[in-house]
């Protein structure tokens, strides 16, 4: 009840949502986007770009950073892959660059123009005038300050220079597919007074969602983001589809190709990774150094498409030779076949079990905590560790999912390297500094 009235509390403070973009009366409009070297400005250009242009816009990518020659070309590569017009012009200076990008956007048609401006590894007087210049010169619809989540409450006194000088219409938070949960978020909504547009969840250039103040109040109280991973799943997939694939695995008549399809589908929402790191608990409950390989759905993948269609909708006709055929065209070992054929049947065992009696599912708690699977063990008698690939051969790459969390903490405990929790996410976080520190150098 405590971390209910905390989450309604935090949602309240980082509302309400505006995710809208300003439009110029006449002539293009003109979205500027500023912030500190590093923050994901470039990155954020393209990805804004795609978002707009699926509502409807004609944008144009201006690359304003004239002082880093690989941020120009790194909007260069952007705008040819998303096939967006793309702007710049070599020896003039960013304000005058500007000017010109506005004149030749309406000569090209392009409804909006987004401007990539230079950043500083810290603010300094010559940035922020440069950046007073392009704004007195093109009158932006829209300036949007760019924030790094990973740099948490330093982002704060930022934002507030940022919006002292620029008066800035509101801020995009980047880079929360890290272990930062963003709560610097809301700080800069309280000093600043402007709104959270939108937040960068991840390297690919889909993955800018509109701010939701649910969503990330979840995840700064560590509670996934169910909601966004829902709306994930959303895109990609056919609701009638899925309701009828549903009704199907509930009577124990889902196939393998079915099975195919669901991947398919994953795969299109990202990795794993990510998409585990989005449920309540999961973090917590998971090893140390826990990682998810993507190859398993590829590996998987590639053994279903090696059979026929009459051994994806029935895997009871395989026989020894047909496992060796399987084997041979999916590039994997025999065992490897007849491990995957296990657990997809005692999967749909289980699947036609609960449809069979509803009430069970009251007992995956939404999932309410993880340890509660073991409550399945009484489906048939079978071990849901065993299902989702255990001790019994498992699924590489997946360690750990074949003891119950209550086996998996009491091992850790054991473990003289054991450290509590609040240690272990903070050196996680540390490390992954590091390796994004790494990447930028």
């Amino acid at each position: 009840h405590f971390v209910s009235i905390c989450l309604e509390e935090l949602e309240q403070l980082m509302g309400p949502v505006d995710s809208t973009i300003a439009k110029a009366k006449y002539g293009p409009t003109k979205l500027m986007l500023v912030g500190l070297q590093g923050s994901g400005k470039t990155t954020t250009a393209g990805k804004l770009a795609l978002h707009l242009r699926r509502q409807g816009f004609n944008p144009m990518l201006v690359a304003g950073d004239i002082y880093r020659p690989a941020a120009i070309e790194q909007l260069r590569v952007l705008a040819r892959q998303l096939e967006i017009d793309f702007f710049t012009i070599d020896g003039i200076k960013p304000p005058d660059l500007a000017t010109r990008a506005v004149e030749h956007a309406k000569e090209n048609g392009n409804d909006l123009v987004i401007f990539d401006t230079a950043g500083r590894l810290a603010i300094d007087e010559a940035m922020m005038q440069e950046l007073e210049e392009i704004k007195s010169r093109t009158k932006p619809d829209n300036i949007f300050f760019v924030c790094d989540a990973m740099i948490g409450q330093d982002a704060v006194r930022t934002a507030k220079a940022f919006n002292e000088r620029l008066e800035i219409d509101g801020f995009i938070m980047t880079k929360l597919d890290g272990d930062a949960r963003g709560g610097a978020a809301l700080s800069i909504k309280e000093v600043t007074g402007k709104p959270i547009k939108f937040v960068g969840m991840g390297e690919s250039l889909d993955k800018l969602e509109p701010f939701r103040p649910d969503g990330l109040a979840s995840r700064i109280l560590g509670m996934g983001d169910i909601v966004g991973l829902m709306q994930d799943f959303e895109q990609v997939v056919d609701e009638k589809q899925a309701e009828e694939d549903a009704m199907r695995m509930l009577k124990g008549q889902f196939t393998l190709r079915d099975f195919l399809e669901q991947i398919r589908t994953i795969k299109k929402m990202g990795s794993l990774q990510d998409i585990f790191e989005k449920m309540p608990f999961m973090s917590e409950q998971m090893p140390d150094n826990f990682q998810i390989d993507d190859k398993e759905l590829v590996k998987i993948e590639s053994i279903i498409q090696s059979m026929t269609e009459s051994e994806r909708n029935n895997p009871d006709v395989l026989s020894d030779s047909r496992y060796n055929r399987i084997a041979k065209g999916s590039g994997r070992t025999v065992n490897d076949v007849k491990d995957l054929v296990a657990r997809f049947s005692q999967m749909r065992q289980v699947m036609g079990a609960i449809g069979k009696e509803p009430g069970l599912l009251s007992r995956i708690p939404g999932f309410k905590q993880l340890s509660q699977l073991k409550q399945l063990k009484q489906l048939q008698g079978m071990d849901m560790a065993e299902i989702f690939g255990g001790n019994a051969g498992g699924m590489p790459g997946m360690p750990g999912m074949g003891q119950s969390p209550e086996e998996m903490e009491a091992e850790r405990r054991r473990n003289p390297k054991y450290v509590d929790k609040e240690s272990k996410k903070k050196k996680r976080k540390a490390e992954r500094k590091a390796r994004k520190k790494s990447r930028r150098r």
